[in-house]
């Protein structure tokens, strides 16, 4: 039965205040499954349903989950939460939520977000995570394999954090395709607020942000490990693009094991402390990725081509000068820095986007060229 306005409003008031508690996301899961997903008789629930839940699911009980409970209000929770008017609530009862995150056993019972749902489909998502402090190489590995995937349905998740996942989230903007962002604070909120241009560009190019916390949350490091389990959860596959043994990335790679999903790893340099993770998930049957092929059959995706026309990259003038003065052939560094009229440092940064953005490669670490 569908319901109407005033009643998803009504639902709608409940997910939020739900939201504002620190309750542990499996304690939520359950709690709303118990009530069979009545939402407002979870939220009205007393010490004896919650006695009865205990014995039946034997989920522990947080011990100030009444008494925080108590001190909420519903309407100023639902006035707090969508304050901003570009906020929307996705609720586990919407026939939009993801489909594969509704698998997981501690699923989020309502995410927030930006961006327009109808513009987005969930079939083919792919988890990408790594380390903050990436290597050069790869970033660069990391782009290769999603321009392979150019102008295609598959959808690139991730967490919007530095490294890794600023790279996942800008290669696929470079190359049309749907990046969704899972954040670990608020919406109102761009963490690290270097990404903040990205966070917009996502929106701009009709990617999603989502969160599951209410605005001005802000950042916490107990957030993260919360929101990993969301990226990996709607995604049929992960690939790891460089972890330290004790990392995030290895966080979200054990959940992806967890959740019986199909893992992959970009292997790399063997001296690079990022790479013992990769290394570690590989001697434990982890998939090896060096193109976007290897992922296909991993996943066993038949994907689509949704633009048949060459996808045009984003280059500002100086790109584009430096493209243009190797375009013929191979130019040294110095060749190009006495052509391009450019100091060092900036053409050491315009040499490593155009790598990044697959336009160019270095050839005996010496010439650069067009690819």
């Amino acid at each position: 039965m569908k319901l109407n306005t005033s009643q998803e409003l009504k639902k709608e008031k409940y997910y939020a205040a739900f939201s504002f508690l620190s309750t542990k996301p499996i304690f939520k899961t359950k709690l709303l499954e118990y009530f069979d997903y009545d939402i407002k008789r979870a939220w009205l629930c007393d010490k004896n349903d919650l006695k009865a839940f205990w014995e039946q699911t034997e989920i522990s009980i947080p011990r100030n989950f009444l008494s925080e409970k108590a001190k909420l209000d519903i309407e100023e929770c639902y006035q707090k939460a969508f304050a901003k008017k570009e906020i929307k609530l996705l609720t586990i009862e919407d026939e939009k939520y993801p489909p594969l995150l509704k698998e997981i056993p501690d699923y989020p019972i309502s995410l927030y977000y930006k961006g327009n749902l109808d513009k987005i489909s969930f079939d083919c998502n792919l988890a990408v995570v790594g380390s903050r402090n990436a290597s050069n190489e790869a970033k660069l590995a990391l782009n290769k394999i999603i321009t392979q995937l150019q102008n295609t349905n598959v959808n690139i998740i991730s967490g919007l954090a530095y490294g890794i996942d600023a790279q996942a989230h800008k290669s696929a903007i470079e190359n049309n395709l749907k990046t969704i962002a899972v954040i670990g604070c608020g919406l109102d909120i761009a963490y690290p607020s270097q990404n903040k241009s990205l966070y917009s560009k996502i929106l701009e190019k009709e990617g999603i942000i989502f969160s599951e916390f209410p605005l001005k949350t802000p950042p916490m490091s107990h957030h993260f490990p919360q929101r990993n389990r969301i990226v990996v959860g709607m995604s049929k596959g992960t690939l790891v693009a460089e972890a330290q043994l004790k990392s995030g990335a290895m966080i979200s790679a054990n959940l992806t094991l967890d959740y019986n999903r199909e893992l992959m790893c970009i292997p790399g340099n063997i001296i690079n402390p990022n790479t013992q993770g990769i290394y570690h998930l590989i001697k434990q049957g982890a998939g090896i990725a060096i193109s976007a092929e290897d992922i296909l059959n991993q996943l066993n995706w038949e994907i689509i081509n949704e633009q048949k026309d060459e996808y045009k990259i984003e280059l500002n003038d100086p790109q584009k000068k430096v493209l243009d003065i190797i375009s013929i052939e191979a130019k040294s560094f110095d060749e190009i820095i006495n052509l391009a009229g450019v100091e060092v440092a900036q053409l050491m940064v315009i040499l490593t986007e155009l790598e990044i953005k697959g336009l160019i490669i270095q050839a005996n670490n010496k010439y650069y060229k067009c690819k």
